[in-house]
């Protein structure tokens, strides 16, 4: 029997699978309420192809954080207030990690340069390329998960509970299992907002007020009509969500020798 060529989709077949993608939160358990796991041949396939991801300059600057112990998880799920870190099947937070690679020099004689706005540039790109593959194949297998940015509603407790050495910071956590919800396809900005061509163009008033309009649903809850620009406002505008987090990650940051200093 020959294999099918999985990389020889049609155009409509990948727009049909990546339309599939949902952000779950709620995930089939066990009859006591703890974690349905993977099975270890799944486990060991998602893991896969989080280690194939691109990287740049042969350095793969991150690391990946499976959380298995309940008490780890509950502690976790506490302090990125997102409780499925604890229900879903598997859980991990995603870092970027420069110190593997300055031992690695180190243990071949040599030292790592100075160079922490490039740790931050590619370790936090390697992190997301290497997740969102893992992400990728967990929805191969039938899976859905959900990205989390709650890492920064704790940065310095989640740090204590991984013991994240200097040269580490948590970026982001995510989590896959067996949905057990069906959220609704969430809309995107319009295309032509997003992909410009030859050189960068600012959208007009007019096409900025249309994405508002295209983008209401996603901030739907229960019975009330969504408010995308409420949203937008509530995490990034002056006061909002993402000013409170601003001292934290940069102390964070500080404090894992990620922080290029001031000239």
């Amino acid at each position: 029997m020959t294999s099918p060529d999985l990389r020889r989709l049609s155009a409509d077949q990948v727009r049909a699978y990546f339309d599939g993608h949902r952000t779950v939160r709620q995930y089939v358990t066990q009859e006591d309420g703890s974690p349905l796991r993977l099975s270890a041949d799944h486990l060991d396939a998602v893991l896969h192809a989080a280690q194939r991801a691109p990287t740049d300059a042969t350095a793969q600057l991150y690391s990946v954080v499976h959380l298995v112990s309940p008490q780890v998880r509950a502690e976790a799920a506490r302090m990125t207030t997102n409780p499925h870190v604890a229900t879903a099947s598997e859980a991990f937070v995603l870092c970027a990690d420069v110190r593997r690679l300055a031992r690695t020099l180190e243990a071949g004689g040599a030292q790592s340069g100075h160079w922490p706005a490039v740790a931050v540039h590619f370790g936090i790109g390697d992190a997301v390329l290497a997740g969102q593959n893992l992400l990728t194949a967990a929805e191969m297998l039938g899976y859905q998960g959900c990205w989390i940015g709650g890492v920064l509603n704790d940065l310095d407790g989640l740090i204590d509970l991984l013991a994240l050495p200097q040269g580490v910071l948590p970026f982001a956590a995510l989590t896959i299992g067996q949905a057990a919800e069906q959220p609704p396809l969430r809309p995107r900005v319009p295309r032509p907002l997003v992909v410009h061509t030859d050189a960068y163009r600012d959208a007009t008033h007019e096409e900025l007020r249309e994405a508002v309009e295209v983008m209401n649903p996603i901030a739907a809850r229960r019975d009330e009509p969504g408010d995308w620009a409420r949203l937008l406002r509530a995490y990034f505008a002056p006061g909002g969500g993402m000013e409170k987090r601003e001292p934290a990650l940069e102390a964070a940051m500080k404090r894992q020798g990620l922080w290029a200093a001031e000239a």
